[in-house]
């Protein structure tokens, strides 16, 4: 099998290229790695953290699972954390090509049974920042979602493995029929440090109250993979989001797939029939 590598990202020394998501380049490039002829190396350069967009960790923890429905996945390697707002974070993704996508049906969200997650700071910040948002984190699951189990640990970057100065937390929630939801939050300086893990608590609860299998993060990351799947997928979610209809309406102009979406009360579930796009 061959092997391509590609390099993807800013090698400029403005903050502004040097904070690109990393996971918003990662979604870019990914259908275009699964389909590809060999095995492909994405040496992915900006931000592992960045506003605007999914926490790489999120990638790695809610997304990865996801796509491995699909039939997909993807190796990585942190070469350097890149934190909001300086960036200048490195990822290396390995993605091998697959024949064709199964199609997925997530339709029952079941009920939260754990979640787990972490709180981390980077540069100047000290230790007891991110322990302070991971406790106002678990004490806010515990209060919305008693008699669950709440693991979130608290750690600091070390010096050579992070760029710039940054705090944040992720969390997941596990189901009991293994639906993964995320929620997160960056430390903001207009934010007291406890409203951190509080706004990362309520950004989960959005998709558990929804009853929801993806959360808003995963929704229209699906869309092409869906598109592009051999057969019928069905994917229960919350209020369809902006990004998810234009997701929707550009597969559909690229692929010619079929969508339709069925109202279920505050639910939604997004239908496709998959073009079963063959890799030869």
């Amino acid at each position: 099998m061959s092997q391509t590598e590609i390099l993807i990202g800013s090698g400029s020394d403005s903050d502004s290229l040097n904070n690109i998501s990393i996971c918003l380049l990662l979604q870019v490039a990914l259908p275009c790695a699964l389909f590809s002829d060999g095995m492909t190396i994405l040496k992915l350069k900006g931000g592992t953290n960045a506003e605007m967009a999914p926490q790489f960790d999120y990638t790695t923890e809610v997304f990865r699972p996801l796509l491995e429905k699909f039939g997909a996945t993807f190796d990585y390697k942190i070469i350097k954390r890149g934190y909001f707002p300086r960036g200048g974070g490195e990822v290396h993704i390995r993605v091998k090509p697959v024949k064709q996508l199964n199609p997925i049906n997530m339709v029952d969200a079941g009920q939260v049974v754990r979640v787990w997650g972490w709180a981390f700071v980077a540069g100047t910040l000290p230790i007891k920042v991110a322990n302070t948002m991971a406790d106002s984190a678990t004490q806010a699951l515990l209060k919305a979602l008693p008699n669950i189990e709440v693991s979130i640990e608290a750690y600091k970057e070390r010096t050579e493995e992070a760029i710039g100065t940054g705090s944040g937390i992720n969390i997941v929630a596990e189901t009991s029929t293994g639906c993964l939801l995320g929620g997160s939050a960056l430390g903001k300086r207009e934010w007291k440090t406890e409203e951190v893990g509080v706004k990362a608590v309520e950004d989960l609860l959005q998709s558990v109250k929804t009853e929801a299998c993806v959360d808003n993060y995963a929704q229209d990351q699906l869309i092409l993979l869906m598109a592009l799947a051999n057969g019928k997928s069905r994917v229960k979610c919350g209020s369809i989001t902006l990004h998810t209809e234009t997701a929707i309406h550009i597969a559909q102009l690229l692929t010619q797939a079929k969508f339709n979406i069925v109202k279920e009360g505050a639910s939604s579930v997004i239908e496709c029939e998959g073009i079963g796009l063959s890799n030869g």
